[in-house]
């Protein structure tokens, strides 16, 4: 088992375990504030995991998943951004 095998196996192991952690907070936050922020952090250990899931594989073709998913995490964020904006001024 050479490096690049080896840490990607253990990076696997790391990004998952922090996505059960940040599901847990997802599910568990008491405002809604707290949810969005792990949205967008669970969010982004997808991308994580997508990148490290195309190394593994030695391929990009799962990369331009990553990017859509990036912009779609982003925009989601910009709209409940919003959303708290408008709920705070009434």
């Amino acid at each position: 088992m050479n490096f690049i095998a080896w840490t990607t196996s253990l990076s696997v192991a790391i990004i998952g375990l922090s996505i059960l952690f940040i599901f847990m907070r997802l599910v568990k936050g008491p405002t809604i504030e707290d949810r969005i922020v792990a949205l967008d952090l669970l969010a982004a250990n997808a991308i994580a995991f997508i990148a490290v899931y195309s190394i593994q594989n030695d391929t990009t073709t799962f990369l331009d998943v990553g990017v859509i998913l990036a912009l779609l995490a982003f925009l989601g964020t910009v709209a409940f951004a919003f959303y708290l904006e408008r709920r705070t001024k009434k």
